[in-house]
């Protein structure tokens, strides 16, 4: 059972209903029972129930306040990791909102990601064994088959409506940082597996995952599944159009370079979105400014002793074009921007390095004959080959060519409509590590580098679990380096040690929360956390 939105067209009220899905024989056909429960809020974005639907919830809750579940046998097990996830949970508004978007099925979800997070790996054939030496939100076990149910009936609406609660959370004025991964899959029944550039170099057939996380909180709150053969460049426009769904207004967000275009910034400036996004050297503008400014952008005055790195600020005067799609016509205008260039001497050395690596590499293939079809390029734009039946092959350095590839080393430039100080947008645009780092605990702690699932709605299904998961893991990494715990702790090191504590309940006698020592009082202070009581 779903959440499903619909606005009425002439009152623009949004009525919300219950949702569920079942089988007609006589149509063969998927059908849908809807129940209205209420009407959504425009400001506050909460459901405001009808008054049957809030006669139901008064009883619901009358019955709630009974007390706890009454305690029949006698139980040990492991209650310091998954409580901090409780709490967690009720700061970030993630329980609240999955409640109120999956009113049936949030305490499963809740527990298959606190799986996902306690047990690095873990594939979920384990959780019948986990599950019973932890306490956890739903407290019973959820069979493989059971899993696989409860994935497939995570609707669209009901995550759109969450991201939407989500997003609503974090509004304020932080920026947005959106980037792609891609993840590679064995099956061949998805219909958004493609071949694509794979950004880690595996063969296999993939799809994208998009994400969109808080630059200050650096929690995600959207994400969206493309597919495998779209370019980064082409997913601005369905960016926009999220937003607009979501009701996101004058987003703030962080792009890097992979996604400019002048349709883009074009579509952006139509938008009214705020952003900031790297741009390549290459560029005409770009090129034009830096040549003008090469000689005095390495000067003292424009070095920031934090950052180790000079920046300037040049306002510019992007010319816009909009294409109206009534009228068939395209209206020309112009629109004030700020392009920051930056000259970053350790950089420079860091590219001078990596350059000499690949060229010693390719001199080495030429010698040997071993020639790569994917270096052809660059053979030819670095060096000349000769071969002569006495001398053999003979290859020969193109210095000009080397000089000039090594005259951008270290520099570096950013584009953007809001910010115009260059080291204010340099610090944002940083933040944006955030978003690989998420990538990285997808794919390495929450077992997403690799898929093995054949049907698209238990795709769909996972990867919203697996992104609740991701939520958790971010606040626990953000508070862990905000807190300087990383000196200290492993994020595994850090749950194991919480996941030590125990819970005891006899009949008769109550829930006994296990010793808690002076280490793991410290680390739920550092995550804004009370500890359990004794």
């Amino acid at each position: 059972m779903g959440i499903v939105y619909q606005k009425h067209k002439q009152s623009g009220i949004t009525y919300v209903y219950k949702s569920k899905s079942y089988w007609d024989k006589e149509k063969q056909q998927s059908r849908a029972k809807r129940k209205l429960i209420g009407k959504l809020d425009p400001s506050t974005g909460e459901i405001i129930p009808t008054r049957s639907q809030k006669r139901t919830e008064d009883a619901q809750q009358r019955t709630n306040k009974r007390g706890p579940d009454p305690i029949t046998r006698t139980k040990r097990r492991f209650f310091g990791a998954t409580y901090l996830l409780d709490e967690i949970g009720k700061t970030t508004g993630v329980e609240t909102d999955l409640k109120a978007c999956f009113p049936d099925a949030y305490k499963k979800i809740l527990s298959i990601a606190y799986f996902l997070i306690l047990e690095s790996n873990g594939s979920l054939s384990r959780f019948p064994h986990w599950q019973r030496l932890h306490v956890h939100p739903d407290g019973e076990d959820l069979p493989s088959q059971r899993s696989s149910e409860l994935f497939q009936s995570i609707s669209e609406d009901a995550r759109m409506a969450f991201f939407t609660k989500q997003g609503r959370r974090r509004m304020g004025q932080e920026f947005r940082a959106f980037d792609i991964t891609s993840i590679s899959s064995y099956s061949e029944a998805l219909s958004r597996v493609k071949k694509g550039r794979n950004k880690e170099h595996d063969r296999l057939p993939q799809i994208n995952l998009a994400l969109l996380f808080g630059e200050q909180s650096g929690l995600p709150f959207y994400y969206r599944k493309l597919p495998g053969n779209i370019s980064d460049v082409k997913t601005v426009r369905a960016l926009m159009g999220g937003f607009d769904a979501m009701g996101y207004k004058k987003a703030s967000i962080l792009l890097d370079r992979g996604f400019y275009s002048r349709e883009n910034i074009n579509h952006l400036f139509t938008h009214h979105q705020k952003f900031i996004i790297g741009v390549k050297l290459s560029l005409n503008f770009v090129r034009s400014a830096l040549e003008t400014e090469r000689d005095t952008l390495g000067v003292w005055s424009n070095l920031h002793p934090d950052f180790g790195v000079y920046g300037i600020t040049r306002t510019i005067t992007w010319d816009y074009e909009r294409v109206r799609p009534y009228k068939k016509d395209v209206v020309k205008d112009t629109r004030r921007a700020y392009l920051h260039l930056f000259y970053d001497p350790e950089k420079a050395a860091s590219d001078q390095l990596a350059m000499n690596d690949r060229l010693s590499a390719f001199h080495e293939e030429l010698l040997k004959g071993e020639r790569k079809a994917y270096h052809e390029k660059d053979y030819e734009r670095y060096f000349t080959v000769r071969e002569t039946p006495k001398r053999g092959i003979r290859v020969e350095p193109k210095e000009d060519a080397m000089a000039l590839a090594a005259r951008d080393h270290g520099y570096y430039a950013l584009l953007s409509n809001t910010v115009k100080d260059p080291f204010e947008a340099l610090s944002l645009y940083r933040s944006k590590d955030i978003v690989e780092k998420g990538f990285g605990n997808l794919k390495d702690r929450l077992s997403l580098r690799r898929m093995r699932i054949s049907s698209e709605l238990s795709l769909n299904g996972k990867l919203f679990v697996q992104f609740i998961a991701l939520i958790y893991l971010s606040y626990v990494k953000k508070r862990m380096q905000d807190g300087g715990l990383f000196k200290k702790w492993t994020l595994q090191g850090l749950l194991d040690e919480l996941d030590t504590i125990e819970r005891f309940e006899a009949p008769g006698h109550g829930r006994i929360t296990g010793e808690i020592t002076k280490k793991q009082d410290a680390i739920y202070g550092t995550m804004g956390v009370k500890p359990p009581s004794l």
